[in-house]
């Protein structure tokens, strides 16, 4: 199922991102995951992220084919400029194709680490939208980007920053997924000068459960996005106590989510870590809501 067609039904779309297992141990807990993920809530679409080195980007390419042959749910790669050169992307996106894959997620990626900057190989891209432009000239799929409610990091202005999302529609990408962020207010402020800049595909929040206080101080110092001063301070206090600091961030994201939904988001994109609870939580909550 194409992932655009997903969002012309008009209804929420619930999708689950996973990144490749890094050992067999990891791989068997993913496996549970993504059947429990299943049984319980089943998604409309899973993404599988795209890392930087080769024997990850082989574990993205068998992931996506396995989710779609092994256990029946879309799957949409993720794909980066990071590392390849044009003919490379072509290549592995035909693979994909050839196995069955029709969804993709284009992005730049992240320099490599120690990097002073990204820079792209000889023959490849600087930026994400001249890879949608690829995928979407060279194969019938359904393409879709990132966007950021909180500005990119590397971003001098949000204008700045809105003008990359804008040109990235105009290059073909047919809907987006925002970075993580937990003050729904940076998410509608966004939708509004989007759709005020002529932006009209869907724009998707991406939700991620707080289950641990350190990872996720970890995560928004890295990406730029902001903890809300008063979830901040809730979550420091019970900083002894994980089940706790899970059960605040649960109740979070739901409210989080119920609001979005509400107000009429496209649906929600779960960034899982791999895990199911916390995101199995929320949609339980949500539809109980």
């Amino acid at each position: 199922m194409r992932i655009d067609r997903l969002y012309a039904e008009r209804r929420p779309v619930f999708s689950f991102e996973f990144f490749p297992p890094q050992s067999e141990a990891a791989a068997a807990r993913l496996e549970r995951t993504i059947a429990e993920l299943r049984h319980s809530h089943a998604p409309d679409f899973v993404s599988v992220t795209y890392g930087a080195g080769g024997s990850t980007r082989q574990r993205t390419v068998e992931l996506v084919q396995r989710i779609q042959a092994d256990h029946g749910i879309t799957a949409m790669a993720h794909l980066t400029c990071v590392g390849h050169d044009a003919a490379e992307i072509r290549e592995v996106a035909a693979r994909l194709v050839a196995g069955g894959v029709e969804n993709f997620l284009a992005l730049r990626g992240d320099p490599p680490k120690g990097s002073a900057g990204f820079r792209p190989v000889d023959g490849g891209f600087a930026h994400a939208s001249e890879l949608v432009a690829l995928l979407r000239a060279d194969f019938d799929v359904s393409v879709g980007g990132a966007c950021y409610p909180e500005v990119h990091t590397e971003s001098e202005t949000p204008d700045a920053d809105l003008a990359h999302t804008v040109h990235k529609v105009a290059s073909g990408a047919q809907f987006l997924i925002t970075q993580l962020f937990f003050d729904n207010r940076d998410y509608f402020a966004f939708v509004d000068r989007a759709r005020a800049a002529g932006v009209a595909v869907p724009i998707v929040p991406g939700i991620m459960p707080i289950t641990n206080l350190a990872q996720i101080e970890r995560f928004t110092k890295m990406c730029g996005s902001r903890i809300p001063a008063a979830l901040h301070d809730a979550l420091r206090a019970e900083a002894d106590n994980p089940e706790a600091v899970m059960a605040i961030g649960i109740e979070h994201a739901a409210e989080q989510c119920r609001e979005l939904l509400g107000a009429g988001a496209p649906g929600i994109h779960f960034y899982t870590l791999n895990q199911s609870y916390a995101t199995r939580s929320i949609l339980a909550a949500v539809h109980d809501g």
